[in-house]
């Protein structure tokens, strides 16, 4: 389904029976496809629907080919279990496709997803840490007279 419902190249717009079929495919995919290929995964219906607080029943017939009407609810539950930061994972192909690229990084392709999260935490740590020590070395180098208030420097210990 795309965006808004709309077909491609301009045509006329399907019926919304149409549009809710469409997109209760489009989630039932999406819902299988984070559950065998999510970072931490993959999952069984009934791992998922433990980590998400749903019914292992909701989840199954989500996936279904009728799909279900599920609430928002269940979606954002979903998503938060899985740390999915956009409900729209499940109803916009382009975020379906960003998010999976985030959730993936480039670990993912190289089998070290653990390692290269960690190493990824590191160098921003670190990336911090020399920030902050370039920011009090500046404002070290500043005048007297230029700082104001009790943490002065000439006025620490």
């Amino acid at each position: 389904m795309h965006q808004g419902g709309a077909p491609e190249g301009g045509g006329e717009r399907p019926s919304l029976e149409a549009r809710v079929t469409a997109a209760k495919a489009d989630v039932a995919r999406r819902l299988r496809y984070i559950r065998h290929h999510h970072p931490d995964g993959p999952f069984t219906l009934a791992g998922l629907a433990a980590r998400a607080g749903v019914s292992k029943r909701t989840l199954s017939q989500a996936e279904s080919a009728d799909g279900s009407n599920l609430t928002l609810e269940t979606l954002l539950k979903v998503c938060d279990s899985l740390g999915i930061p956009r409900a729209a994972y499940f109803l916009d192909e382009q975020v379906f496709q960003q998010v999976n690229k985030d959730l993936a990084g480039p670990a993912d392709e190289e089998g070290g997803a653990g390692t290269d999260r960690v190493d990824r935490l590191s160098r921003m740590l670190t990336d911090i840490l020399d920030t902050a020590a370039r920011a009090r070395s500046a404002l070290q180098d500043l005048p007297p007279d230029r700082t104001e208030g009790p943490t002065a420097p000439e006025s620490r210990p």
